[in-house]
């Protein structure tokens, strides 16, 4: 599998990282590559949601069927994943002063309600199937066949959407990543359980099979909508990333940064957004703090990636120190 992920990076490399003319910056680079690792999971996942359809129904397979149905829910999550990539991507302006960043994160908490909903379904499907004692009433070679591809493409594809949203932060791409990533275990669930009944004609091991890979499904799911919710919901950033902060702020108590009075964080969408008030000697010139501070914020982007940081200086008296921010 990680010799297939070199070989999908390298066509990649060479066909697919299309870059803009020359005089173009790399932010609009990271947004054509987003639009296009977008464009890949819908066109893939059509082409794997007609082949479990066909597959399904000439093999008379229940668990291949409601991986067909599984799919439609990526299909739906990667329709939504371009819409968020789409809008997200475009500036700030009168109505969104603070960009469209938001939908991306939207888009990911939605995605994360899909996913528990396909594991949710899964399961039910493989109960009512131990229930009612329900086989294959066909040869399985054919659905073995293509749950086998179903696999290899997911891999490859949430390969390349984790590959660029490593890259440009983005919050759907990755949901999107992990939605197929579920789609791999489900595929190769039902797969392992072909190849077994077709090898003991035992068919109860198909929606045992089936519950195990749901479960970790539904686990992927609540992951992900509890991670795009906190950024819904302003949460702050991890604490790595605010000891990087502070790590840095305090490199510069040599140069007259006396302390930090308040810190506040989040991330919208592929962004992190830094709000700080820091504390300077009260003689020292509005060119000096500035300059400071300029010095700060561009360390803080330099490591943390795609950032938005405001630092508000304040002079270190008596009578600052009893304002609260």
């Amino acid at each position: 599998m990680y010799n297939l992920r070199r070989v999908f990076l390298l066509l990649h490399k060479s066909f697919l990282d299309i870059s803009p003319p020359k005089g173009h910056n790399t932010l609009m680079r990271i947004e054509t590559q987003k639009k296009l690792a977008a464009g890949l999971s819908i066109t893939s996942n059509a082409v794997i949601i007609l082949l479990k359809l066909v597959a399904g129904i000439i093999s008379g397979s229940i668990s291949i069927i409601s991986e067909a149905i599984h799919s439609l829910s990526d299909f739906l999550a990667s329709i939504i994943t371009f819409f968020a990539v789409m809008r997200s991507s475009e500036p700030a302006d009168a109505k969104h002063p603070y960009g469209h960043g938001r939908y991306e994160d939207m888009s990911g908490f939605i995605e994360g309600g899909l996913i528990v909903f396909a594991g949710l379904f899964i399961i039910y499907e493989a109960a009512k199937k131990l229930v009612t004692g329900i086989s294959l009433q066909a040869e399985s070679s054919i659905g073995i066949a293509v749950m086998g591809f179903a696999v290899v493409a997911n891999y490859l594809v949430s390969s390349y959407l984790f590959y660029v949203s490593k890259k440009s932060g983005s919050v759907s791409l990755f949901a999107d990543g992990e939605h197929l990533r579920t789609d791999i275990w489900s595929s190769l669930g039902v797969l392992i359980g072909l190849v077994l009944i077709k090898i003991t004609g035992i068919t109860l091991l198909d929606p045992l099979i089936a519950i195990i890979v749901a479960l970790f499904i539904l686990r992927a799911g609540l992951k992900i909508s509890k991670s795009t919710l906190d950024n819904l919901l302003d949460s702050s950033l991890p604490p790595e990333d605010l000891n990087e902060i502070e790590t840095i702020i305090k490199g510069f108590e040599q140069n007259s940064v006396i302390g930090v009075k308040s810190l506040k964080t989040r991330r919208v969408g592929p962004s992190k957004e830094i709000e700080c008030t820091l504390l300077f000697p009260e003689n020292m010139t509005i060119l000096n703090c500035h300059n400071i501070c300029d010095e700060i914020e561009d360390k803080i982007s330099q490591k943390l990636g795609t950032c938005s940081v405001l630092i508000h200086a304040e002079p270190d008296c008596a009578k600052c120190r009893n304002v609260k921010v």
